[in-house]
C-alpha cells in the first residue's frame, strides 16, 4: 500500500469504510480544551464530509491512493476464477463486506470475481447483487481516478476483464425495465 503519512489539500485518499475522498484541507478544533488537527475529506459521490484526527489518520487506515502495481494486481484479481465456498450466504456477506471495508483494492476485486455471475449461471439474490454494486463502485472510483478517466468508464472496463459482455448486460437491464414499466402504471391506478 501507498504510504499514509502526510495529506495536502487536493490529495485524493482512501478511507477504508467510504472509499475514496478528497482533503479538503486540515482544520484545527477544541476538544476538550485541546487543540487537535483535523483532516476535513469529502466524498462527494456519497455527499458525507468527515473529519478525521492527523495523529488517528494511520490508525483509522486512512491511505494514498493504490499504487499502479497494486492495482495491477487487483486487475489480475478480476480475471480470476471465482472462489466459492459452501458456507452460509450470510458468512460469506459478512466476509465480503470486511473485503469491502478493508479499502484494499485487491480484496475489493476478489468479492467482485467471486460474485460474478455470466448470463449462463444463476441469477443473484438481491443482497448478492447489492454487495456486488457496493465493491464494484468503490473499485471503479479508485481506478477512475489513478487512471485519470470517468468511474463509467471504470466499471466498463473492470467489466470487461472479468469477461462481463456489455451487450448482453444493456439488453439485459432494457429487458428488466419493460418487465418494471406495468408495475408502475398498476400502482398509479
Amino acid at each position: 500500500m501507498a504510504d499514509n503519512d502526510n495529506f495536502a489539500k487536493g490529495d485524493y485518499v482512501v478511507y477504508p469504510a467510504h472509499g475514496v475522498g478528497q482533503i479538503e484541507g486540515i482544520e484545527t478544533a477544541s476538544i476538550s480544551g485541546m487543540e487537535i488537527k483535523l483532516y476535513a475529506i469529502n466524498f462527494e459521490k456519497d455527499r458525507m464530509r468527515l473529519k478525521i484526527p492527523m495523529m488517528k489518520a494511520k490508525e483509522s487506515g486512512l491511505r494514498k491512493l493504490c499504487t499502479t502495481s497494486r492495482l495491477k494486481d487487483a486487475l489480475k484479481t478480476l480475471q480470476g476464477n471465482a472462489r466459492l465456498r459452501r458456507t452460509m450466504w450470510s458468512r460469506r456477506a459478512q466476509e465480503y463486506e470486511l473485503k469491502i471495508n478493508s479499502g484494499d483494492p485487491v480484496m475489493i476485486a476478489e468479492v467482485l470475481r467471486d460474485l460474478k455471475r455470466n448470463e449462463a449461471d444463476s441469477e443473484q439474490s438481491y443482497s448478492e447483487r447489492q454487495i456486488y454494486q457496493s465493491a464494484m463502485e468503490r473499485l471503479a472510483r479508485e481506478v477512475a481516478i489513478v487512471e485519470k478517466t470517468t468511474e463509467d468508464k471504470a466499471i466498463i472496463r473492470l467489466e470487461k476483464l472479468m469477461g462481463i459482455d456489455q451487450e448482453a448486460k444493456k439488453a439485459a437491464n432494457d429487458a428488466l425495465l419493460v418487465e418494471e414499466q406495468p408495475m408502475r402504471k398498476t400502482k398509479a391506478a
